[in-house]
């Protein structure tokens, strides 16, 4: 048995966890923290990096010590510490990895780190309902849309990606410029709830260009457009209808490449990871078109969608079960703010 003590600093989220790892078996979660930055970036409408970096250094030990104390741990019980080592902001990636490595340099115990994609992409593992190799990933973070077909723990073959904005970015941009405030996703998925999705014809960028690429920047545009002329309406519900109607094009799009991926490779297993993974909408529509195809759909639990400690422990834990990398006895670091998830095992 092995207790591995995930940390996450990658960007506006301070989490820390601890997983136990019994042989061959799924690595169980005993506990975990987290902190979101969200009412500190509100003012400036999005994450601030210094105020980030800063912020991640007065939470990371105290929530370590509430993860332990939850536990029933103490620090000298961790066998293996491991940090969120890219991509992400650099400055807040380096505050993880010091802390990680400093730790672990105190316990004499080793490090790993861990690629952020690849603990959102394997967190569904830590679900009531975790998913089989092999299977298509659809990976929706801030930052972040891709497809990858996934056969084992550091096996990953990317299918698409976004060639300009993310589709979390698509939902936070443009719920700004529907006045909603940061972080703007959920706020427009909320506001959506009360809107008609059919009332604004918005694009569906590469919706039928014959590969697995997205593309939200030409949305993002309609939605300025339309948001313009919206100025000064004094009717909630045009609101309402507009941030429908993005949200709809932007889950279309997200269903049907993802069911191309899945006729493509012939799989029959999907897993929706990233905190986009948590729009009820998406949700809804991937359920019921997989539903008809016959195929699983397996999601993370809702509490660990968003950046989170857990996802780095039990991708720390999974690898070294895998045999796909060994922790290191040395506490030399550095971090990768751009890191590829398909050139991971290269790293």
């Amino acid at each position: 048995m092995s207790l591995v003590l995930g940390i996450e600093s990658s960007c506006d989220e301070t989490g820390v966890a601890l997983v136990r790892a019994e042989g061959g078996a799924t690595p169980t979660l005993l506990a975990h923290a987290l902190h979101t930055q969200a009412a500190m970036h509100a003012d400036y409408g999005g994450v601030v990096p210094e105020l980030a970096s800063r912020d991640h250094i007065r939470r990371v030990l105290p929530l370590t010590d509430r993860v332990l104390g939850e536990a029933g741990r103490a620090r000298a019980d961790i066998d293996v510490v491991a940090y969120t080592r890219g991509p992400g902001l650099a400055g807040a990636l380096l505050v993880g990895a010091g802390v990680a490595c400093a730790l672990a340099a105190a316990l004499a115990k080793p490090v790993l780190g861990v690629h952020h994609l690849e603990g959102h992409l394997l967190s569904p593992f830590l679900g009531s309902d975790p998913p089989e190799f092999p299977f298509i990933a659809l990976l929706v973070s801030g930052g972040h849309t891709q497809l990858m077909r996934v056969d084992g723990v550091g096996r990953y073959t990317l299918l698409g990606e976004t060639i300009d904005d993310a589709a979390g970015e698509a939902f936070d941009k443009s719920a700004k410029l529907l006045g909603l405030g940061y972080p703007g996703g959920p706020a427009l998925g909320r506001l959506a709830e009360f809107g008609d999705d059919s009332a604004y014809n918005l694009p569906r960028p590469l919706l039928h260009s014959g590969n697995l690429d997205f593309s939200f920047a030409g949305l993002k545009t309609a939605v300025l457009t339309q948001a313009r002329q919206l100025e000064g309406a004094p009717c909630e519900l045009m609101r309402a209808n507009l941030a429908a109607s993005t949200q709809a094009a932007i889950v279309e799009v997200l269903v049907k490449k993802s069911l191309k991926a899945l006729e493509l490779t012939g799989l029959t297993r999907l897993v929706v990871a990233g905190g986009v993974g948590a729009n009820h909408r998406l949700r809804e529509q991937l359920n019921e078109a997989c539903a008809r195809r016959g195929v699983r759909v397996h999601y993370p639990e809702l509490e660990l969608c968003t950046d989170n400690g857990a996802m780095i422990a039990l991708a720390a834990a999974m690898r070294i079960q895998a045999g796909a990398e060994a922790p290191r006895p040395d506490y030399a670091f550095d971090v990768k703010p751009r890191w590829a998830l398909e050139m991971r095992a290269a790293a």
